[in-house]
């Protein structure tokens, strides 16, 4: 509670308010109240990311929870990095729609997949990654007070709070889960369509489709995004494409763009991440694909908000870009990845559990239902009333077998949550010895299922 009037005034000798004789306030804690959208976004809550770091975990703890990597992006593109550092001019400010060369070089790669010749000077917007220009900078330039988004549980967390901190008001639609196959994947996580046309209210201004998906790893079919694509034809939305997994796609998947679906080009903003390409996600370097009349008013946000982008390592981006195809990188990429993924997938398999096969991005998800542990285990205070997973299993593993994960609940609302507390989250984009060791520890696991 804000104090009062009288508890915050300083007293004078003679007894009235003024600022002689300044005594001390009875609590400092809360002075000036902060904005109520910092708790309705989960921003000041302690979430999961701060309690399954490495501070809280055994200090030889593998991370397979956190989705960065543990190797570095290719000599070539920190050779470009490097001289760029070196260079005069990539060292001070870029123009706030990001370098030349980066727009040119992302209009090579992604017009053709878009079937589009791309105009540089409106349709690309260089962003400080990918969350600065998907969540920040598009809510900042579209969203009233009071205009809903629709998210697909589980979401990637930080769409929440961008909605919130812009006014917003999310609106949830979860993915249904049906791993009872024989052998079941991510697409077997499914869109409810009639639940997914009763959530549009007249309120409604954006849709958030993150394909290959984040965490769930499924990558939405073309006739889903066509059914979605009609969706927002027919209520006159904009859809943000969250694709900044767009190249790792497996087993023959299709990844569809759903930007070019008949009519969706004038209403989709599709995102892509240098970080995430070329395994540099401490860079901070990404990009939007819109038309102008979406580009000109997030330009005006990013502007504020940011000015521009780190100029160097937009530099080298560009030259990554520009090598891309002639490097063979992208096939490279899916193919050490697709290693990556076997390496864990094996271990799963052979303890007996029940995990959804990921057919694009770098996560897994592992049912964990069958863990068991002692009725008096020792778990800390910062985790009780969070869901099962969060509660106990995900806690378990890391303590008692070594390899962290991330608990699937929390990358859903209040509501739903119970969706997703049989599943944690192990990221695979780390070196495959390290996987392989990672594997050899969750064999201990055995003797805890049930």
């Amino acid at each position: 509670m804000a104090p009062s009037a009288t508890d915050i005034l300083p007293t004078v000798s003679n007894g009235t308010n003024g600022f002689a004789h300044i005594k001390k306030y009875k609590d400092r804690s809360n002075l000036v109240p902060f904005a109520s959208r910092l708790k309705d976004g989960r921003a000041l809550a302690q979430d999961v990311w701060s309690i399954f770091n490495a501070v809280n975990l055994p200090s030889d703890c593998i991370n397979l929870g956190q989705g960065y990597m543990n190797f570095p992006p290719p000599q070539w593109v920190k050779d470009a990095a490097g001289e760029a550092l070196a260079t005069t001019a990539t060292n001070h400010y870029s123009h706030p729609k990001g370098r030349l060369r980066l727009r040119e070089a992302i209009k090579k790669v992604y017009g053709p997949l878009l079937g589009r010749d791309l105009d540089v000077e409106n349709e690309i917007q260089v962003t400080s990654g990918a969350n600065e220009g998907t969540l920040y900078s598009v809510f900042t330039a579209f969203l009233e007070p009071g205009d809903e988004v629709i998210m697909f549980e589980p979401f990637f967390d930080q769409y929440l709070p961008s909605v919130v901190f812009n006014g917003g008001v999310p609106v949830y639609v979860p993915l249904h889960p049906d791993l009872s196959g024989e052998r079941p994947t991510s697409d077997d996580w499914k869109i409810d369509f009639d639940e997914l046309a009763r959530a549009i209210t007249p309120r409604t201004k954006m849709i958030i489709v993150n394909t290959p998906h984040n965490p769930v790893g499924k990558v939405f079919t073309r006739e889903e995004l066509e059914k979605i694509a009609a969706l927002a034809e027919q209520h006159n939305l904009i859809v943000m494409s969250d694709e900044v997994y767009d190249f790792l796609v497996f087993d023959n998947k299709e990844h569809v763009r759903i930007a070019t679906l008949p009519g969706m080009w004038d209403r989709t903003v599709t995102v892509g991440s240098a970080g995430k390409l070329f395994s540099a996600t401490g860079w901070r370097v990404g990009w939007l694909i819109a038309p102008a009349s979406i580009i000109r008013p997030t330009l005006a946000a990013c502007t504020r908000i940011v000015f521009c982008s780190n100029s160097p390592l937009q530099e080298a981006a560009a030259v990554g870009l520009e090598q891309i195809e002639e490097r063979g990188y992208l096939a490279q990429t899916v193919k050490e990845y697709d290693e990556r993924r076997l390496t864990l997938t094996s271990a799963f398999d052979k303890l007996g559990m029940t995990y959804s096969h990921p057919e694009g991005s770098y996560f897994v998800l592992l049912d964990i239902s069958s863990v068991h542990w002692p009725e008096n285990y020792p778990f800390p205070e910062s985790l009780q009333g969070r869901g099962r997973d969060f509660n106990r299993a995900c806690w378990f593993i890391a303590m008692e077998v070594g390899v962290s994960s991330i608990p699937v609940s929390e990358f859903y609302c209040e509501e739903h949550c119970s969706i997703g507390e049989s599943y944690a989250r192990f990221a695979f984009c780390k070196d495959v010895d390290t996987l392989k060791q990672a594997a050899e520890r969750l064999q201990n696991l055995k003797r805890f299922l049930r």
